[in-house]
């Protein structure tokens, strides 16, 4: 009898420490979790989390490359010289030759198609926005040229 009373002692002794090692395990992984959940506050303020943003696949292009891809030549950045009575009194007073021009077009290129066109060298070049979204062109010839001859030359008089 009295071995199965130690043998007993040992089972319960045994099933106590396992116990206590269980609830060890239990209070370290309690603590391991609190630690996980907690985190320190630094601002004030709640910000949103950050969601997945994929990149942008439309099925048809906004923009048409074509259209923007085509170069100003000299031949389609000048358009037409201007014929109205304001013109021809540049033309006369100011000897200044004025043309509608490319939307794309600047002050220097159209100096270089004046040039290329008409072979005129031009002191300097205005460019006014219209309200129908073309662009004006008033080129100053400079002294050598008259701006009656070159009107003339061109066919505007």
């Amino acid at each position: 009898m009295g071995n199965t009373k130690v043998k007993y002692r040992q089972q319960v002794v045994k099933k106590t420490i396992n116990k206590n090692v269980s609830k060890k395990k239990l209070l370290k992984e309690n603590v391991d979790k609190d630690e996980k959940k907690k985190k320190m506050k630094i601002s004030i303020r709640f910000k949103k989390p950050k969601t997945l943003i994929y990149a942008r696949n439309p099925k048809c292009p906004r923009i048409v490359k074509s259209c923007h891809s085509k170069t100003l030549d000299k031949y389609g950045l000048i358009k037409y010289p201007l014929t109205s009575e304001k013109a021809m009194k540049k033309i006369e007073e100011i000897n200044t030759l004025v043309f509608m021009c490319d939307k794309r077009a600047n002050k220097k290129n159209i100096k270089k198609s004046v040039k290329n066109l008409f072979g005129i060298e031009c002191d300097k070049v205005n460019v006014l926005n219209t309200l129908n979204g073309d662009k004006k062109a008033y080129v100053r010839l400079s002294g050598e040229h008259d701006a009656l001859e070159v009107a003339n030359k061109i066919g505007i008089l």
